[in-house]
């Protein structure tokens, strides 16, 4: 019975009903890239059956495909491909904690996409207009790092004081900061001179960070991951992650925010200063966007295109479903993130191994993204199916709490919990 209790009262949490509403989401998702995949090999003249089925296996296994040996799939530890999905992971899990950041303060920081411009461009200057034979390329690093988070945070900024002081909407004030972002970066980069004129076919490109001699330490991953891109920035994003968890779960500062995103007038009322939450939320969202381009650009081995004016990076707008999927828990957008650089690391290995295109994989990440747009709907059907689970234990409790308890008595616990949650909101909101 104990056992029995323990479980009923572990899927009663909301945590459990978020992660079954995310795992539902991605559950459904791989099934309609299977069906996908199988009604167009069963289409297609150029495929088969057997090519559908070998395109399902990459796509649920494709992180582990070793190639074909013999004309068949064949799947172990790959050690490019896992290290490659981390460094794809890095800039998703800060995009992504952007967004989830911004969410607990009730804003939806759609402006990712221009803070994560706004930081490379600050993080390319300072990393290639100091000469590494006069400073170090370890402080070079860490200046270009905090600079690119510094130029992000006072871009987003930008959308939050317009939010607080003048009320216009954020989603709107993003839209016009991330064309912004996007045609200032251009006209910056179009009169520097740190166009690659070395190799006469890249002028359209930034010079790799390498050229002066800066670029993110391996700290042992490549031997790891040997033949990857992955480099110490995947642990620098996961540090970062735990911080926003242990700022927003403990710390009064995360109280404020989420008591803002909660009702701003309420919290108004109970002391907290909404304004100045609002600014520094955006402001924290716009940094974290603008670490994930300034840690993909200081890997090195990466190459920056300049004339940004017509295109927004799409790192910034994935950065949506990751925090929508993880439920915007900063620990869990690790995870998602990860997840989705794993589809993209399938996608690729379906078109080298296979006649399918990768572009299936967005299929499935847009399904995915439909549906954790409805997780809330998702959590009540769960908790449905769980309460008719239950229904037939529940008529015999029920007359022995008649007995128990007389008519008045939910009004006066009612009343009384109504003044204890008073008393707590003043207490903390005196202490703050």
């Amino acid at each position: 019975m104990k056992k029995d209790g323990k479980l009923a009262a572990f899927w009663r949490k909301d945590a459990t009903r978020t992660v079954m509403a995310s795992l539902i989401s991605i559950l459904i998702g791989l099934v309609v890239g299977a069906v996908v995949i199988l009604v167009t090999g069963l289409t297609s003249e150029s495929l088969s059956l057997k090519s559908a089925w070998e395109g399902i296996q990459l796509m649920v296994l494709g992180l582990f495909s070793t190639g074909r040996e013999a004309g068949t799939l064949t799947f172990g530890f790959n050690g490019t491909n896992i290290g490659n999905m981390l460094f794809r992971a890095t800039p998703l899990i800060l995009t992504g904690l952007s967004v989830a950041v911004a969410f607990k303060t009730g804003l939806f920081n759609i402006g990712a996409p221009g803070q994560y411009l706004a930081g490379t461009a600050a993080t390319l200057f300072i990393a290639l207009e100091i000469p590494s034979s006069v400073v170090p390329p370890w402080i070079i690093w860490i200046l270009a790092f905090l600079g690119g988070m510094a130029a992000g945070a006072a871009w987003g900024a930008i959308p939050g004081m317009l939010k607080a002081f003048l009320n216009i909407n954020e989603v709107l004030a993003c839209i016009m900061t991330n064309w912004i972002a996007a045609n200032v970066v251009t006209w910056v980069f179009d009169v520097s001179n740190l166009k690659n004129v070395v190799e006469n076919t890249k002028t359209g490109y930034i010079y790799k960070t390498t050229y002066n001699n800066v670029q993110t330490p391996k700290l042992g991953l490549d031997k790891l991951f040997p033949g990857s891109q992955v480099n110490g920035g995947i642990i620098i994003a996961i540090v970062l992650a735990i911080l926003v968890y242990i700022m927003l779960t403990k710390t009064t500062f995360g109280y404020e925010l989420k008591a803002c995103g909660a009702n701003r007038y309420a919290a108004k009322y109970a002391g907290i200063k909404d304004k100045r939450s609002i600014v520094l939320s955006m402001a924290i969202a716009g940094a974290l966007a603008a670490a994930a381009g300034s840690l993909y650009y200081l890997s090195g081995n990466t190459e920056f295109y300049w004339s940004t004016y017509q295109s927004l990076p799409d790192a910034g707008f994935t950065g949506i479903p990751v925090a929508l999927l993880a439920a915007n828990n900063p620990i869990g957008v690790i995870f998602t993130a990860m997840f989705m650089s794993m589809l993209d690391i399938a996608g690729l290995q379906l078109t080298n191994l296979t006649a399918y295109n990768e572009y299936i994989t967005d299929v499935i990440i847009a399904v995915i993204v439909y549906l954790s747009a409805f997780s809330l709907v998702i959590k009540m059907w769960i908790s449905g199916r769980k309460k008719r689970a239950a229904a037939p234990a529940e008529p015999t409790a029920e007359p022995e709490a008649d007995k128990a308890e007389t008519e008045p008595a939910p009004e006066q616990t009612g009343e009384t919990a109504a003044q204890k949650d008073a008393a707590e909101a003043g207490k903390e909101a005196s202490e703050q």
